[in-house]
């Protein structure tokens, strides 16, 4: 049986993992982007700085998710540890938060436009849309506030001029999101090269939230 610092350890070597693999799908340059997950009463995160490939589990942040002192002795936690604290405080269905700058998504981000319903995977994201954060200064409570506004009824959003965040019950899952949205943001640019999209109505992204609860890709609650 495995004990309560095994769980934590091969936890830890998991946010590593997908540190790696953003980097590796070309979602992430350097060390931008950051990776926060829940584990017990406390959030892991990535640290300031520290390059991906020299990382070790002891590196990982804890922070007590009832804003209590951390524990001294640890790395400076990334600068954007406010928000990855305040979603999973305010949404305790989700136990991973994945924030990146990955091109596609950055680019409308950067022209603060939304994704709509232009494909059906659109859904894939708890909406009609995939929307964007309003503007505000990184690692500030104003970014915090503005990013639990956009995500209140979604998993993912873009982030105005800065890049995008990605939710999910599971790291995996969180990761999955962070790659869909990607290729969600690149399908939809190319579609603007060549004319202007056919826009999905509401009630069919509701039938396709409908028919995705039999292909697991919903999240577990």
């Amino acid at each position: 049986m495995k004990t309560p610092n095994q769980d934590c350890l091969e936890l830890r070597q998991e946010v590593i993992r997908a540190c790696l693999e953003m980097n590796a799908h070309g979602i992430n340059q350097g060390t931008s982007g950051n990776i926060s997950v829940r584990a017990g009463d406390q959030m892991l995160i990535t640290p300031s700085g520290l390059p991906y490939e020299k990382m070790a589990p002891e590196d990982l942040v804890a922070l007590p998710l009832d804003g209590s002192p951390p524990k001294n002795g640890q790395r400076k936690p990334s600068t954007e540890w406010p928000f990855h604290f305040a979603i999973l405080r305010e949404k305790t269905g989700v136990n991973a938060v994945v924030h990146a700058h990955p091109v596609y998504c950055s680019a409308l981000a950067m022209n603060r436009q939304a994704i709509p319903a232009c494909h059906y995977m659109v859904a894939a994201f708890g909406g009609c849309d995939v929307p964007v954060a309003d503007y505000a200064l990184f690692g500030s409570q104003k970014l915090s506030d503005n990013i639990i506004r956009a995500l209140r009824d979604r998993s993912a959003c873009l982030m105005a001029n800065h890049g995008a965040v990605a939710t999910g019950d599971s790291l995996s899952r969180a990761m999955w999101r962070m790659l869909e949205l990607e290729t969600l943001a690149k399908s939809y640019m190319a579609s603007l090269t060549i004319g202007e999209p056919h826009i999905l109505s509401d009630s069919e992204i509701e039938d396709v939230k409908a028919a995705f609860k039999d292909y697991g890709l919903k999240d577990s609650r």
